[in-house]
């Protein structure tokens, strides 16, 4: 049983294909006809992307998944030759690069994901279906109670299940629904960062570069507002803007642009000058980022993945990525041990909370950088973390092997321990 029919939910159901005799999806929604949104994705409207890490995992779980996006209009910006990435000390310095970011509409990803589950026989997704509770006990999780969304008085009905993921998202309540099966809390990490954006889709002029996309940082911590231009399907860009807390930007539309032309740099007013926009600009407050440790508390027959497990401050644009490599976790692990058994499922959690350990400490650390932010870690060590990486940000600036190695590490292909290799690291503490 899978709960959450979004992406991290599809790609949960795919990755169990041909391990589980049957995979059930329960999905709150139903799905518009098409390439839409709908509601159950309050951020589809917002810039998404995948990074390498993640757009190689995809196309790794299903085959053909990458070239489907690019024949439905998605773009493949190159990294960093594509990527007009002003930080906080300006461009960094330019490499010879296989690296590559994937950027489409949401509507579009989780469109071509879900029609390749949906073509699956082995994968039932109910649709307008939610999950009201779990069943089992502390010796293990053993099914998902539902019932029809939207019906007064509805009946639950019961369904059994060897292994239940919850890839509900955000929203999650398995937390809630664990504890009342007798599991004690499941331990948090809390991080918020106040941030807040919004975003607003432009007709591409032609002429116009369409294989290119733009961010703009603050160039300090307290100065806490960035932008964003992305290419989409259908000759549009993306554009957002947003802040941390205290720097949330206005979805009114002269307030919208006036704040792009404040930015530190003027591209992204510079490029939508003239440009004719596609409906009005929306604003979304995702909330705190969460770090779920399940893998504490060890639930037999349940595991989760995705924003149900960990859910990141979006500006850095982990979380699809991580989605993908949890998903290739859990396949990897039930692969391995030819089933959903306890060994199975411990592994993939395991691994699961492996795959967001990186994401996580990169962005936590960024977070607490901004003065209104509360929670994550504190105290020497992190302030050293800081010092080390404006020494990387600032030699990346100007030297191609540190650039290599810091985009390699935003990209999430390598890990942050690549920063201490002599030939980056040389550079960065002894440079000029």
């Amino acid at each position: 049983m899978v709960i959450g029919g979004g992406l991290a939910g599809c790609l949960a159901a795919w990755a169990l294909r041909g391990v589980a005799e049957r995979v059930v999806v329960v999905e709150r929604d139903r799905y518009p006809d098409g390439v839409d949104f709908r509601a159950g994705v309050p951020q589809a409207r917002h810039g998404h992307l995948l990074m390498e890490a993640g757009h190689r995992t995809v196309d790794e779980l299903l085959p053909g998944a990458v070239a489907d996006l690019l024949a439905a209009g998605a773009h493949r910006v190159a990294v960093p030759g594509g990527l007009r990435w002003h930080t906080s000390v300006g461009r960094l310095a330019q490499f010879e690069s296989d690296l590559a970011m994937l950027s489409c509409s949401r509507p579009l990803l989780d469109h071509v994901v879900l029609e390749r589950v949906r073509a699956e026989p082995s994968i039932e997704i109910l649709e307008g279906t939610e999950a009201v509770g779990l069943l089992g006990g502390r010796r293990g999780i053993t099914g998902v109670r539902i019932r029809e969304r939207g019906r007064d008085g509805a009946p639950v009905t019961d369904l059994p299940a060897e292994l239940v993921v919850d890839a509900a998202g955000r929203g999650t309540r398995s937390g809630r629904w664990l504890i009342d099966l007798g599991f004690r809390t499941t331990p948090v990490e809390r991080v918020d960062a106040g941030v807040a954006y919004a975003s607003r889709f432009y007709h591409r002029p032609p002429g116009r570069a369409d294989q290119v996309a733009l961010y703009v940082q603050s160039h300090a911590p307290e100065h806490g507002r960035f932008g964003v231009l992305l290419p989409v399907e259908g000759d549009r860009w993306i554009i957002g803007i947003g802040g941390m807390r205290g720097f949330e930007p206005s979805i009114q539309p002269e307030e919208f642009e006036k704040q792009l032309g404040q930015l530190r740099d003027p591209a992204i007013a510079e490029a939508i000058a003239g440009a004719e926009p596609v409906g009005p600009a929306r604003g979304f407050v995702p909330g705190p980022s969460l770090r779920r440790h399940h893998e504490r508390i060890d639930p037999p027959g349940f595991l989760a993945l995705g924003d149900a497990s960990c859910t990141f401050n979006p500006v850095y644009g982990q979380g699809i990525t991580v989605a993908a490599l949890g998903a290739r976790a859990l396949r990897d692990a039930a692969r391995r041990h030819g089933g959903l058994g306890p060994a199975a499922v411990r592994e993939a959690r395991r691994a699961i909370t492996a795959a967001t350990k990186d994401p996580w400490m990169m962005a936590a650390g960024e977070d607490v950088r901004f003065a209104g932010t509360t929670g994550g870690p504190r105290g020497p060590v992190v302030r050293l973390q800081h010092r080390f990486l404006d020494r990387v940000l600032t030699r990346a600036a100007t030297d191609a092997t540190v650039s290599a190695a810091f985009h390699r590490v935003t990209s999430l292909v390598e890990p942050p321990s690549t920063l201490f290799r002599p030939s980056v690291l040389g550079p960065v503490l002894f440079g000029g």
